[in-house]
């Protein structure tokens, strides 16, 4: 489940800049075992995974030198791991055909994830990359067979409840640069659609109960969930609580035949 790491979700997402604008990167933060995760994912992969000519995967990092409590790199230490990124980037490059899969980084370690169409020398030159350009660091290199890029699948990418908490907390990014604060509750509209009547009457029967407003209801004739509706109802917009909020939404959908189409709301600024 995420939390609000604001500071270090901007961090992260400077590193998108350094991959194809052709793909779709993300970032989220989870909680694991020992405590904070941060993965920063190509999310573009998900339709296509697993793709058979790709099998190995490569996991290679280093354990970095100066950390925060929880782990993650101090806000100095981002510009030389990228630095060691985009070397180990290069010489894989150079060598074979791969696809960059994402990164991991968790208790002072930082891995980045390759599938590879062949392993043939890569060992090999890594470490000496590492230990020519950054002697004083402890690295790692792990290759093993992942055919079914479950790595990619069932690790890196994110769950359901992960996946839900990434959407809203984009949304929740543009409120605060637009100067809402997060302390006031307000209106939030959510839309949802339905195959038939009858399962969108079975929602809003639902929602009703949940203190809902129905917004409106109509027929989209060109759309094969025919049957949308949208809803209103008086919530605060931190992370946590619309998270909640939106995934109740989205699982009485599914089980309804529907599907959640996502939420809007205004910005809010305090008074000068």
């Amino acid at each position: 489940m995420i939390k609000r790491y604001p500071i270090l979700l901007g961090l992260l997402l400077q590193t998108l800049v350094s991959f194809s604008q052709q793909e779709n990167w993300d970032v989220y933060v989870a909680q694991y075992q020992k405590g904070p995760g941060s993965t920063l994912i190509n999310m573009s992969l998900r339709q296509a995974a697993p793709m058979k000519q790709f099998p190995f995967l490569l996991t290679t990092g280093v354990k970095f030198i100066d950390c925060t409590n929880e782990g993650f790199p101090v806000k100095d230490g981002f510009e030389i791991l990228h630095k060691i990124s985009d070397t180990i980037k290069n010489i894989i490059d150079q060598k074979l055909k791969n696809i960059a899969a994402g990164t991991f980084t968790y208790q002072c370690e930082r891995l980045d994830y390759y599938y590879l169409i062949d392993t043939t020398g890569i060992r090999k030159l890594l470490s000496a990359a590492y230990e020519r350009n950054f002697p004083e660091y402890e690295y790692s290199i792990s290759i093993r067979n992942d055919k079914e890029w479950n790595g990619y699948l069932t690790f890196l990418y994110p769950n359901e409840i992960t996946y839900e908490y990434m959407v809203n907390q984009k949304v929740i990014i543009n409120l605060t640069k637009e100067g809402d604060d997060l302390s006031k509750a307000r209106k939030i509209d959510h839309w949802l659609f339905f195959k038939t009547e009858d399962d969108r009457g079975k929602f809003i029967a639902y929602a009703e109960k949940q203190k809902f407003k129905i917004e409106s209801e109509n027929v989209a004739k060109e759309s094969k969930l025919k049957y949308p509706v949208q809803i209103s109802r008086i919530d605060n917009v931190d992370v946590k609580t619309i998270s909640a909020i939106t995934i109740g939404l989205r699982k009485k959908a599914k089980e309804l035949n529907g599907e959640y189409d996502g939420w809007e709301t205004v910005v809010v600024k305090q008074n000068p």
